[in-house]
């Protein structure tokens, strides 16, 4: 087949490591899964099944001395009772008692027997059943595994010659052979290999080389052995460091051979395979060489993720040619494209990646393209459509090396035939799988925003058909419950349900939203062209409801209905182009009349259905900044939009209102957001007519029932927003108090003071203390509630939107520039400072009287009808628990079911916009809010009032949208008689607060821990409690941060990060800032605030939550305790702030970014703490496991640090080796029986002069004779 030796020994010399990516892992599932080998402590039992005797172990078996041997009768009728007890394991009928006997009896003779190797063999021998042979392989690998190093030279050379031997002629045919047979062989060599090779092996690959010469069975298990061996290596790395270094070296060293190697097995069995395979009579021989050739392509797929790419593009990208031409075959099509998608998808240098663009030429690209159509043509079978997602990333990412080498050479610009690699990319965006679809977004979206690729004319005439595409795909259908479409077919493979396709939906939406934009910005009027002509003909099509017609109304939509899903993808569409159709085009090139008969076309279209209404708004916001250009019909669109804002469902059998559904709900919220949106972006607009929209708004304000409060204030707020264009202080002012009258005379009232002083009257106010005879629909209260619900959206909207001019001259000429400060800063007064502050003095005492209510004697004046009144609402507990929402059709549903839920919305939103309104004050009325006299204790007096009995859930919005802005916005000069008075018992209370939620957090996890029985629902109150208290803690230590660090690290570090993305942060403190702010020097001044702050960070980092872990490592630890590192700090408090760094590495140690984190940390308070607290060191002699000379030496070096020079990462280090006892673990690894594999002589150095003993005279231990050479086996 092959002659001479394919790997020559070669001299052996440094070289850096290859690049390591990720890897699919191939795994086999045996049918015999013992117990996992940690378990290392078995005793022995006896019993008895089936009349079978198992006794225990034969006390001959035992921990016999070196040297001792059983007979063969011995040896067979231990094997005897091993089958016998394998048997009972894996019989079904077996009871649970004999079973873990049998169990206990396989793990002790695996731990205790010295003869485990020749039962092994005896047991994988082939004329045994497959569940023995597979135990007998397992009993050689738990020999290798942790019996190695203890073996005898001779044993050793013994078990790898017999190993040898089960893989020469130990197996069955290949196509006979169980897969769990074959990978428990390749681990067996694979763990020799990993202990021997090359240093002790050095002719490892040459026998693998003569395995596969003896036929098709050997070579599949030479190519399962070089990939696990390459996983273990280089993808998982399993192995020490050293080692890993020398395997890795050695293969690198023999890659060129290697690569050599696989690509002549791979072309010889694919060749045979074609031949039979064309010959019928020849089919079983064929499919031998079919698997070799599969194996061979999942062993490479191991080795090109890594290699250097020369080796893969060697020989004029011999391989990649092979490989192209295998995707036409079916059987090995997807193992190609597999192989093919590692190989394109490789970074490097772009010199060493100009070969892979010869998948452009004729041959690549007909072979790509030719199996893309096969194999869409063979329609819906899984294998096709898996090679199809596969052939669509190996496009994908031909092009991401493409827009990488464009123009980064004077040489490489347009490859051949890139026409038609766009049309077949236009294809799979074209394909009914929604999957596919997506899948090509990213690419084209770099095609788009490339500097050269953009401006290819191949790539400008394919920007239409990609548009049509486009629009067509932001149809969402393809549900996978329905059968609407070719599409639904695809997603019953790609989502396990509505919900999930749902959320890919929207994600892909706003991938294609991006595409439509970049396309539109190199060809802007072709998508105007495309968005007029698809409005022009929606506006003239009749409404098709479908089969899921609304339930409201005969005749209107649902969110399925066709009409609706044809909107609502024709609005988007829409949105995108147009939002950069007037960035990028010039004023004079806008086609203005073409857009304002477009917007009096939708003007005119009248429909009653309200899904449709809400489509016909967004196209009228989406057209509207046509009106800059041509204003003449802005009265026309205010009508439009005040009408919708008024909107109602009629019942044409009854001529009655029909009952208010969300539907309509959002159309009326979505015309006040457009008005809202228009005064806040095109104040210009609406100024000239101003008067006439001020009245209009005032004759719906005076009905009550023709809007909602939310709806009034959002008018309201357009107001606010215009009033900010008169520019002149004194008529803005004028008229905030007209416009606030009403709002102001209510709150002010007698009765309305009563009602916000006294918490027994607010609940009778509001209809909490009695049961209402008809709970679903009578609410005599609710008028009562929405008076109060009206002044707090009022004020708050006047907090949010009254401003003074941004320009300096215009704000100076208006009177709103009160003078400057000593650096030269203007100092503003805002038009609401006087309007707002007299109704604070209500507010506050609404805030303290809403904090009463969780009194007991308060709740229990709740009627039993209201008991849970104060309850979170069930969107708010699936958001914390992250349990996504189902996807129904909420068009029909009432905006609230029950008197309840009205209550309970209620009492959210009047909370949370009360803090919003204190939160905003600050940054809107600036100085003159923190001039109010006694303003710290009125705030104490009232937001922080029975904080004891306020659940989590209602303490974090007080710290998110009032605490922290308040301290953002508050001046310096301020800092002591506000900030400090409120902070320090605020820091004080959470302390004690979170402290005692995590004892019993931690006391829960202790106790499920013994019981061995979590809580499993993920809806449990104690799992909801625990995640508000994770999030409590964030949103204090996030506080704290924003009080005492400035920022100079990314800001995202103590944002709204996600889990992943924060534990992707791996470097060390440094990351944030070391600086105190001057709110920061100002508190730690306070004894009591510093004592504080400090304990709660450097608890929070033992405490069970990662992310709060992380932020108090990398933010707030180090730069509060390095200030006070020049008082006098106790030696205990010493001791105890490097105690809990140790404490928390032991809980998050486990995770790296915490890991460095924390080592970081705790290695910086030593070092600066050491030479004056001595008590660190007794500390430091408590980690498990650490050396007493080991750290005896680091203290000398650091205690004189000019006696011993070490650079800054070694110290780090060495440091790190002495935590590693108290550095924790995963759950996983904490009780695994340790694998040690030691080291052989290195690769990387200079042998050292031989010595002058005789060899005979040499120990074990440092023998240079390769174990395995061929002489060995003579001694």
């Amino acid at each position: 087949m092959r002659s001479g030796p394919r790997f020559q020994r070669r001299p052996v010399h440094a070289a850096g490591a290859p690049d390591n990516k990720g890897l699919r892992h191939r795994s086999f599932l045996p049918p015999l899964c013992l117990a996992s080998e940690r378990q290392t402590e078995r005793k022995a039992a006896g019993y008895r099944c089936d009349s079978i005797s198992l006794c225990t172990l034969p006390s001959h078996t035992r921990r016999r001395p070196e040297g001792a041997t059983m007979s063969g009768d011995q040896i067979t009728t231990l094997c005897e009772q091993l089958m016998k007890a394998v048997n009972v394991i894996m019989d079904g009928g077996s009871s649970s008692r004999y079973r873990l006997e049998a169990l206990k009896f396989c793990e002790e003779f695996k731990e205790k027997c010295p003869h485990t190797v020749q039962c092994g063999l005896r047991l994988a021998e082939k004329n045994n059943t497959g569940i023995v042979r597979h135990f007998g392989l397992q009993i050689l690998e738990h020999s290798i595994k942790f019996r190695w190093n203890g073996m005898a030279h001779r044993d050793k050379i013994q078990l790898k010659n017999s190993v040898m031997t089960l893989l020469s002629r130990g197996t069955h045919n290949i196509m006979v052979e169980e897969a769990y047979i074959k990978d428990a062989l390749s681990r067996i060599v694979v763990e020799m290999i990993k202990r021997e090779w090359p240093q002790q092996w050095p002719d490892m690959l040459n026998e693998m080389d003569k395995l596969t010469a003896m036929g098709e069975t050997q070579t599949e298990l030479v190519m399962l052995i070089l990939l696990r061996l390459v996983e273990d290596v280089v993808t998982f790395q399993t192995i020490p460091a050293q080692r890993r270094k020398d395997i890795q070296h050695a293969l690198t060293q023999n890659m060129m051979q290697l690569f050599s190697f696989l690509l002549d097995i791979l072309q010889e069995h694919t060749q045979h395979y074609k031949q039979l395979k064309a010959d019928t009579t020849q089919e079983n021989k064929a499919k031998p060489h079919c698997r070799v050739a599969v194996a061979t392509l999942n062993t490479m797929a191991g080795y090109v993720d890594w290699v250097a790419l020369h080796h893969i593009t060697a020989d004029s990208c011999k391989l990649l040619e092979v490989l192209c031409m295998l995707l036409t075959e079916p059987e090995l099509q997807l193992e190609a494209a597999e192989c093919l998608l590692i190989a394109i998808s490789r970074k490097g240098k772009l010199e060493d990646r100009k070969p892979l663009l010869v998948l452009f030429s004729d041959a690549a690209m007909h072979c790509i393209l030719s199996a893309a159509q096969t194999a869409h043509g063979a329609g819906l079978v899984e294998q096709h459509y898996m090679f199809l997602k596969r052939l669509c990333q190996v496009l994908t990412a031909l092009g991401g090396q493409l827009t990488a080498l464009w123009g980064s050479d004077k040489d490489i610009g347009q490859p051949p035939n890139f026409s038609k690699y766009l049309q077949a990319f236009l294809a799979f965006t074209n394909h009914p799988s929604q999957y596919l679809r997506s899948s090509t977004q990213i690419a084209w979206c770099s095609f788009l925003r490339h500097e050269h690729v953009s401006k290819d004319t191949v790539l400008l005439e394919i920007i239409p058909q990609l548009l049509h595409a486009t629009m067509a795909n932001l149809l969402k259908v393809g549900f996978p419950s329905k059968s609407d479409g070719p599409s639904c077919e695809y997603s019953r493979v790609d989502f396990d349900n509505d919900e999930d396709f749902n959320a890919f939906f929207n994600s892909f939406r706003a991938q294609q939203g991006e595409t439509i934009r970049l396309s539109c910005r190199l060809s802007p009027m072709t998508g105007f062209n495309m968005a007029s002509e698809a409005l022009q003909y929606q506006l003239t099509a009749a409404i098709d409801v479908g089969p899921t017609m609304s339930k409201t109304g005969k005749g209107l939509c649902s969110i399925f209905s066709p009409s609706f899903v044809q909107w609502d993808a024709l609005t988007f569409f829409m949105e995108s182009v147009m939002s950069q159709l007037f960035r990028t085009m010039e004023p004079e090139q806008l086609p203005v009349a073409d857009g304002i008969e477009l917007l009096k076309a939708v003007l005119s279209y009248q429909t009653h259905d309200p899904l449709v209404l809400s489509c016909i708004l967004t196209a009228v916001s989406t057209l509207s900044p046509f009106l800059l250009h041509d204003a003449t019909v802005l009265p026309q669109v205010l009508e439009k939009l005040f009408a919708s804002a008024t909107f109602e469902v009629v019942e044409e059998s009854q001529g009655l209102q029909a009952p208010r559904t969300r539907a309509v709900k959002n159309v009326r919220r979505h015309a006040c957001s457009s008005i809202l949106k228009m005064c806040r972006d095109h104040p210009e607009l609406i100024m000239p007519v101003f008067e006439m929209f001020y009245a209009h708004v005032k004759r719906l304000q005076q009905d009550e029932r023709q809007l909602t409060q939310l709806e009034k204030c959002a008018l309201m707020e357009s107001l606010v927003l215009l009033s900010n264009q008169f520019k002149d202080y004194e008529r803005q002012k004028a008229f905030l108090e007209e416009l606030m009258a009403p709002v102001t005379n209510l709150w002010l009232s007698e009765e309305m003071q009563r009602v916000l002083s006294d918490p027994a009257m607010f609940l009778s106010y509001i209809g909490a203390d009695v049961t209402p005879d008809d709970p679903i629909r009578e609410d005599p209260a609710g008028i009562n509630r929405s008076r109060i619900s009206l002044c707090v959206y009022t004020i708050l909207g006047v907090v949010k939107r009254a401003r003074w001019p941004t320009d300096l001259e215009e704000a100076k000429a208006g009177g709103f520039v009160v003078g400057f400060t000593p650096s030269g800063a203007p100092i503003y007064r805002n038009a609401c400072t006087e309007h707002v502050i007299k109704l604070l003095d209500n507010l506050l005492a609404l805030i303290r009287t809403h904090n009463n209510l969780w009194l007991p004697e308060m709740l229990a004046q709740l009627s039993p009808h209201f008991t849970k009144a104060h309850d979170m609402l069930e969107v708010e507990k699936n958001a914390i628990l992250g349990i996504p929402q189902p996807l129904l059709d909420h068009a029909d549903a009432p905006v609230y079911k029950s008197v309840l839920e009205r209550m309970q919305g209620f009492f959210c939103t009047l909370y949370d916009n009360c803090f919003h309104i204190l939160g905003n004050a600050g940054p809107s009325m600036l100085q003159d809010f923190f001039d109010i006299s006694n303003f710290a204790e009125s705030v104490i007096n009232s937001a922080f009032v029975n904080l004891e009995n306020i659940p989590d859930y209602r303490l974090r919005p007080v710290l998110r949208v009032f605490v922290k802005p308040l301290v953002q916005s508050c001046p310096p000069e301020h800092y002591e008689s506000v900030l400090c008075p409120i902070l320090g018992p605020l820091f004080s209370y959470l302390l004690q607060r979170l402290s005692a939620k995590w004892v019993v957090i931690n006391q829960r996890g202790l106790l499920e821990a013994e019981s061995g029985a979590p809580e499993e629902n993920p809806e449990s109150q104690e799992m909801l409690d625990e995640q508000l208290t994770r999030l409590l803690t964030r949103e204090s230590i996030d506080l704290m941060t924003v009080c005492c660090c400035v920022k100079k690290g990314p800001e995202s570090i103590s944002g709204d990060m996600d889990d992943d993305e924060m534990m992707n942060t791996s470097d060390g403190p440094h990351v944030g800032s070391e600086e105190l702010t001057d709110l920061g020097k100002c508190l730690l001044k306070s004894e009591e605030i510093c004592k504080a702050l400090l304990a709660t960070a450097y608890s929070a980092i033992s405490w069970s939550d990662t992310i709060t872990c992380q932020r108090a490592t990398l933010q707030l630890c180090w730069p509060l305790i390095k200030q006070v590192l020049s008082a006098t700090l106790h030696s205990d408090a010493a001791s105890w702030f490097f105690m809990s760094v140790l404490r928390g590495l032991q809980m998050h140690g486990q995770h790296e970014g915490c890991l460095a984190a924390l080592v970081n940390l705790a290695f910086m308070i030593y070092e600066a703490l050491r030479p004056r607290y001595p008590d660190l060191k007794t500390v430091m002699q408590q980690v498990p496991q650490i050396s007493g000379d080991a750290l005896d030496q680091f203290d000398t070096k650091l205690l004189n640090p000019s006696s011993h020079k070490m650079g800054d990462k070694r110290r780090k280090d060495l440091f790190k080796k002495l935590l590693s006892g108290c550095i924790g673990k995963p759950l996983g690894q904490k009780f695994k029986k340790e694998v040690h594999i030691k080291n052989l002589p290195s690769l990387f150095k200079k042998p050292k002069p031989q010595s002058t003993a005789p060899i005979e005279e040499t120990t074990e231990d440092n023998v240079l004779t390769p174990l395995f050479d061929p002489r060995a086996e003579d001694m």
